[in-house]
C-alpha cells in the first residue's frame, strides 16, 4: 500500500468541505448532498483499505519524509494500528449513514451543514490516525469546534444556543486540561510524538508525570461523558439535529475513551506501574457510577433524545469499567462492545428522527399509538434488545468478554452492574417502543416547549431514512458472530497495549510482534443470562406501562427511589456553572487518587 494513502481519510473530506464552502452561492442542496456523500464515502473506503493493511503491521507515515534520526522523532507522523483504523472506518461509515438520512430529513439543510459534517469527519479521522500528541489535540479541537457549530445549527432556537453553549464551555475546559497536560510532558521530555514521549518517560515517575496524566485523562473523560463530567451530553443531544446526534452518540463520545486508552498505554503505562491498582479502581468506580446514573436517568426520561443520550452515558460507564480491568481480554470486550453500541445507537437516533420527521415531537407520551411504521418499530425493538445484550448482537459478545474478564480480574460483582445498565437502558427503549407503536400506557406529556421540534421538515417516512438505520442494525446483529472477528479484536487489543513494540515500530521501523491469542468460547450459561437480561428489560418496559401495576407504581413514586431520581434530575440543571463545579470536583478526585500513590 502506498503510505501516502494514510492521509486521505483526512484530506478528502477537508478538500470537499473547502470546495462546498467556495461554491456555496451556486450549489443547491442536491449537489451538496452528492459532493458530501462522495467525500465521506471515499474517506470510509480509504480508512477500510488502511484497516486491512494495518492488520499485520502498524503503519507509520512521516509527513514530508521527516524520518526519525537515531531513534529520535523530528517530524510528525501518522501511526495507524487496527484499532485506530477501525475507529476511523466507523467514523466514515456513520457519517455516510447520517448524510443519507439527512437528505430527506431537513426541509433546507444549507450547504454549511455539509461543510461542518465533513470537517467533523476529517477531524475524527485524524484523531484516530495520528501518532503525535499535539496533532491529536489539534484534531480534538477541530472536532469540538465543528461539533459546537453543528449542535447550535438551529440558531433561531434559544434552547439550541443554550445547549451548544453548555457543550462548548465544558468541552473547552476539557481541551484546556489536555493542552496543559501535553505542555507538562513536553517540558519533561522535549517531545510531542507519542512513541517518543513514552520511551523518554520510561519508568520515571514523579509528581509532574502524575499531574500531566491526571489533566489529560480528565480532559478526555469530559468528552467521554463519564460521571461527574457528563452533564453537558444530554443538553447537547436534546437540541442538536438528529443526523448530528448519530455522530455524537455513535462515535464522538467513544473517541474520548479511545484517547484515554491511547495516551495511557502509549505514553504513561511504563511510568505509572505502581499507580495501576489505584488507577484500576478509579476507572472502575467512575465507570460503575456512570453506568448506574446513566441507566437510572435513561429510564426516567420521556424525551426520546435525552433518553438515548443518558443511555449513551450508561454505556460509556460499561466501557470505562472494561478499560479499568486493563487486560487484553477486557479491552477486546471494550472494542467489540464499542462497535456494537455505536451501530445500535446511531440506528436508534435515526428511529427517533423518523418520529420527529412525522410528528414534530420527541415526547414519548405525546406519541402514544400514533406511529404505524413497521420499520421504525423494528428499529426500536431491535435497538432496545441489543442494548439489553440479546444474542447475537455485538453488544452481547462485548458483554460476554467483559464479564469473563471481570471474573478473571477479581471483579466478580462487575457483571451485575453491566447487566443492570443493560436492563435499564434496553427497558427504557422497549418501553418507548411499546407506548409509541402499540399504544400501551398512560402519562402526562412534556411541555410543548421541551418536546416540539418545528425546525425540521415534516413529512412521510422515506426509505432513504429507514434503510440506513436498518442497515446499521443488521451490521450490529452480524458483526460479532464470526469467531475470526473476536480473535482479531483480541490480538489488536494486545498490540495496542504493547507500548515498547509500538515505540520500536514508530521510531526504528521494527516489525510489530505477532500476537497469537484467541478469544474464549461463549458458554451456554452466558447466552442464557443474556437472553434473560433482554427478557427482564422487556418485562420492565411493560411493567412501567401496564394498567394493572398503576397502584404499585404510585407507591414507588412516594418511595426513596423517586427521591433519588429527583435528586439526580436536580443535578442536571442546565446551568453551566453547576457543570463546571462538578468538573472541578472530578479533576480533584482523579488527582487525589493518583497523588496518594507517590
Amino acid at each position: 500500500m502506498d503510505l501516502r494513502l494514510v492521509t486521505l481519510p483526512v484530506i478528502v473530506p477537508l478538500f470537499a468541505a473547502v470546495l462546498l464552502a467556495a461554491l456555496r452561492a451556486i450549489c443547491n442542496s442536491r449537489a451538496a448532498d452528492g459532493i458530501a456523500l462522495i467525500a465521506a464515502g471515499s474517506s470510509t473506503v480509504f480508512s477500510g483499505i488502511i484497516l486491512s493493511a494495518s492488520r499485520h503491521q502498524t503503519i507509520v507515515y512521516w509527513l514530508g519524509n521527516w524520518q526519525p534520526r537515531n531513534g529520535i522523532a523530528i517530524g510528525i507522523c501518522f501511526a495507524v494500528d487496527p484499532i485506530g483504523a477501525g475507529l476511523a472506518t466507523l467514523c466514515g461509515g456513520l457519517t455516510v449513514a447520517a448524510l443519507i438520512f439527512s437528505c430527506k430529513y431537513f426541509d433546507r439543510a444549507g450547504t454549511l451543514f455539509h461543510v461542518l459534517m465533513l470537517v467533523f469527519l476529517a477531524a475524527m479521522s485524524g484523531f484516530c490516525l495520528t501518532g503525535d500528541a499535539f496533532n491529536m489535540f489539534v484534531f480534538f479541537e477541530l472536532m469540538s469546534a465543528s461539533a459546537f457549530a453543528l449542535c447550535a445549527y438551529k440558531t433561531e432556537e434559544r434552547e439550541a444556543l443554550q445547549g451548544a453553549a453548555n457543550f462548548a464551555v465544558t468541552n473547552t475546559i476539557g481541551a484546556f486540561l489536555v493542552l496543559d497536560g501535553i505542555a507538562l510532558i513536553y517540558a519533561r521530555t522535549g517531545a510531542l510524538n507519542l512513541a517518543q514521549i513514552g520511551r523518554t518517560l520510561g519508568a520515571s515517575r514523579d509528581a509532574l508525570t502524575l499531574i500531566a496524566f491526571a489533566l489529560i485523562t480528565s480532559g478526555f473523560l469530559i468528552k467521554g461523558a463519564v460521571v461527574p463530567f457528563h452533564l453537558w451530553l444530554s443538553d447537547a443531544h436534546a437540541v442538536a439535529p438528529t443526523p448530528v446526534c448519530v455522530l455524537f452518540s455513535g462515535v464522538m463520545v467513544e473517541l474520548g475513551l479511545y484517547a484515554v486508552v491511547r495516551f495511557y498505554w502509549t505514553v504513561f503505562s511504563r511510568a505509572l506501574p505502581d499507580s495501576t491498582p489505584a488507577l484500576q479502581w478509579l476507572f472502575i468506580l467512575f465507570g460503575t457510577a456512570t453506568a448506574v446514573v446513566g441507566g437510572v436517568m435513561c429510564f426516567a426520561q420521556h424525551h426520546l433524545k435525552r433518553l438515548l443520550a443518558f443511555s449513551t452515558i450508561s454505556h460509556m460507564g460499561i466501557l470505562l469499567m472494561g478499560i479499568g480491568m486493563m487486560t487484553p481480554q477486557a479491552m477486546s470486550g471494550v472494542w467489540t462492545y464499542l462497535a456494537g453500541h455505536s451501530l445500535v445507537k446511531a440506528a436508534l437516533f435515526m428511529g427517533a428522527g423518523i418520529l420527529v420527521h412525522q410528528f414534530r415531537t420527541v415526547d414519548e407520551v405525546a406519541l402514544k399509538g400514533r406511529c404505524h411504521s413497521w420499520a421504525a418499530g423494528l428499529i426500536f425493538a431491535g435497538g432496545g434488545l441489543a442494548l439489553a445484550g440479546l444474542p447475537p448482537f455485538a453488544t452481547f459478545f462485548g458483554t460476554a468478554m467483559l464479564e469473563d474478564a471481570a471474573k478473571r480480574s477479581g471483579y466478580g460483582w462487575a457483571p451485575a452492574v453491566i447487566m443492570l445498565a443493560g436492563i435499564l437502558t434496553g427497558g427504557a427503549v422497549l418501553r418507548s417502543g411499546m407506548r409509541i407503536f402499540l399504544g400501551i400506557g398512560r402519562g402526562r406529556p412534556l411541555p410543548s416547549s421541551e418536546s416540539h421540534d418545528d425546525s425540521e421538515k415534516r413529512g412521510p417516512v422515506s426509505p432513504v431514512m429507514t434503510i440506513p438505520a436498518l442497515a446499521l442494525l443488521a451490521i450490529a446483529l452480524c458483526i460479532g458472530v464470526p469467531r475470526s472477528f473476536r480473535d482479531g479484536i483480541l490480538r489488536y487489543a494486545a498490540t495496542l497495549q504493547d507500548s515498547g513494540a509500538y515505540a520500536s515500530r514508530v521510531l526504528e521501523g521494527t516489525p510489530t510482534p505477532v500476537q497469537t491469542s484467541t478469544s474464549a468460547d461463549i458458554e451456554v450459561a452466558t447466552i442464557i443470562r443474556s437472553c434473560s437480561s433482554a427478557l427482564i428489560a422487556a418485562a420492565l418496559g411493560w411493567f412501567a406501562l401496564a394498567g394493572r401495576f398503576r397502584g404499585f407504581r404510585r407507591s414507588l413514586a412516594a418511595s426513596p427511589v423517586q427521591a433519588m431520581v429527583n435528586g439526580l434530575r436536580s443535578l442536571h440543571s442546565g446551568v453551566v456553572g453547576d457543570y463546571v463545579v462538578w468538573i472541578v470536583a472530578g479533576v480533584v478526585a482523579v488527582g487525589v487518587a493518583l497523588m496518594v500513590q507517590l
